[in-house]
């Protein structure tokens, strides 16, 4: 029986190929689940015109994330973070201020396409790669910046007067 694939089966092939199987696997267990189609010349002609449909479709989609690739190649992300006397940073840049500075430079993403391997705790140049479709992927230019935090001196404070306990009363000895 030659039955056309409709997704992908293990051991079997991939959505869109033709197949020779056994009548009953293919009658019994395929067809039903709705997993293949009999291989007849109105089915494959319907599947081949699908199929050229959702390649278009998917074409559509890829250049799209092309140009926001491009756009993100041109821009450079700085960000000013609170470190330490040991040059350590307090906390880390994280996905979504990564997000934000992206948007304000008129590149509107969504947090979680864009793939932090390790916490970026140090100041320095980093380059973030940003998934945006399995077939694109671009890269953003991190620079972090530590700038230290002033710490105003202390002014000496004036010595507090005393203050006494309660039942305790101040008593002049006179001679």
């Amino acid at each position: 029986m030659k039955l056309l694939l409709k997704e992908d089966v293990d051991g079997l092939g991939f959505c869109g190929d033709e197949v020779e199987v056994k009548d009953g696997y293919g009658r019994n267990f395929l067809i039903p689940k709705g997993k293949a189609l009999l291989a007849t010349p109105n089915n494959l002609k319907a599947f081949n015109h699908q199929k050229r449909v959702i390649q278009g479709k998917v074409t559509k989609v890829i250049a799209a994330a092309q140009t926001i690739a491009d756009e993100i190649a041109k821009v450079t992300c700085s960000v000013k973070k609170k470190v330490g006397d040991t040059g350590k940073m307090f906390g880390s840049v994280t996905a979504q201020e990564v997000a934000d500075l992206l948007k304000d430079q008129g590149v509107d993403i969504d947090r979680r396409k864009i793939q932090i391997a390790e916490p970026i705790k140090k100041s320095g140049e980093y380059k973030i790669p940003v998934k945006l479709h399995s077939e694109v992927t671009a890269e953003i230019k991190l620079v972090v910046e530590g700038e230290q935090e002033v710490v105003a001196p202390a002014e000496p404070a004036e010595p507090a007067p005393e203050v006494k306990e309660e039942g305790e009363a101040e008593v002049e000895v006179k001679e």
